[in-house]
């Protein structure tokens, strides 16, 4: 793929993140702007995810997003006159703080925190060794420095359901009225495994930031599973808020259909109670306008499947779907090397 084609694309799947319901069950979720700690916090340590992020599409949206055409057109269309500033495009664009009451600040693209959700309750805890050096803190003192850091809202790359959420919230538009409307794209055609395994891949924790390490075999079979069934409960709970039949509801009944399509294939080689239930929810779902209850309960017991398959398994036992995973060259750019 030409560099061209890519950034192309690229684009299409970034701007899709654009919008997000304020009232909305579904989505990208508003950010506690007041507990936005930064991403030069987190640099302070993570030196080299910090040069591998300055390098990628996350990144640079802070600048390019508001200056394109496109993102121009469709501000236009939903009365936004300033993009950066109190619209639905800060929590899937941005990185925003909230330093003083009511006073908002865009102080980064899409950021740590977008991903591991925002740090002031657990960034001291996170990165402290249990007030020692690194080499001298315990086994036993880390666990639980660890623990205490997810107990006070950080997302870590273990909590895969998590993570997925927080991907697919913003690759699935959640707001009709910005696709109908504002004319943006319904979505991106996001899957966890390809977009995170090229350019944003910062996999260096395990190398002591050495080198850019590919996920594992395992991971990525879990990353396409539990991506697989977060793709089919957001698309569910789209459907579930359509209005009318326009172009979002159309657009998102197609993506369940595709998504529901996945499932059934992975069901047939990973044969957990999570695939079988979901399966079983399928059988009765119906994708239509004003059935709304029906398919947000859909939804909640795909997302209680995907959280307990995330939790339950680590993708050793799931070599027969390796066919189904995208290879190297569908990842999305190339991933930056680590800095020497």
């Amino acid at each position: 793929m030409k560099l061209s084609e890519f950034k192309k694309i690229l684009w299409i799947g970034l701007t899709a993140c654009m919008g997000f319901s304020l009232n909305s069950a579904h989505g990208a979720q508003p950010q506690d702007h007041h507990k936005i700690a930064g991403p030069d916090e987190c640099a302070e340590c993570h030196k080299a995810t910090n040069k591998i992020w300055q390098g990628t599409h996350h990144f640079s949206t802070f600048s390019a997003m508001p200056r394109s055409k496109e993102a121009r057109d469709i501000a236009k269309k939903m009365g936004i006159k300033r993009i950066k500033s109190e619209s639905v495009c800060l929590d899937c664009h941005f990185t925003t703080q909230e330093k003083e009451a009511g006073f908002k600040q865009v102080i980064a693209g899409i950021s740590c925190e977008s991903c591991h959700a925002p740090a002031a309750d657990w960034l001291e805890r996170h990165s402290e060794f249990s007030g020692k050096k690194k080499e001298q803190e315990t086994e036993q003192e880390a666990v639980l420095r660890w623990k205490d850091s997810e107990a006070a809202g950080m997302i870590r790359p273990h909590m895969l359901y998590k993570l997925a959420k927080n991907c697919y919230s913003c690759h699935i538009t959640p707001n009709e009225k910005l696709v109908n409307q504002g004319g943006h794209s319904a979505g991106s055609p996001f899957e966890l495994v390809s977009w995170s395994q090229g350019e944003v891949r910062h996999n260096v924790w395990h190398s002591d930031g050495k080198e850019n390490q590919m996920a594992s075999p395992e991971r990525k079979r879990m990353m396409f599973i539990v991506g697989a069934m977060v793709e089919l409960e957001e698309s569910l709970l789209a459907v579930a808020e359509a209005t009318q039949k326009a172009e979002y509801a159309i657009t998102m009944a197609k993506r369940a259909k595709i998504a529901a399509k996945r499932m059934a294939k992975i069901s047939e080689s990973v044969q957990t109670p999570e695939t079988q239930n979901i399966m079983v929810v399928l059988k009765t779902v119906k994708l239509k306008l004003n059935n709304t209850e029906q398919l947000k309960g859909a939804a909640a017991k795909v997302a209680s499947a995907a959280q307990s398959f995330a939790s339950s398994h680590d993708g050793s036992a799931f070599a027969a779907i390796d066919a189904m995973i995208p290879g190297i060259d569908k990842y999305k750019g190339e991933p930056e090397p680590v800095q020497k």
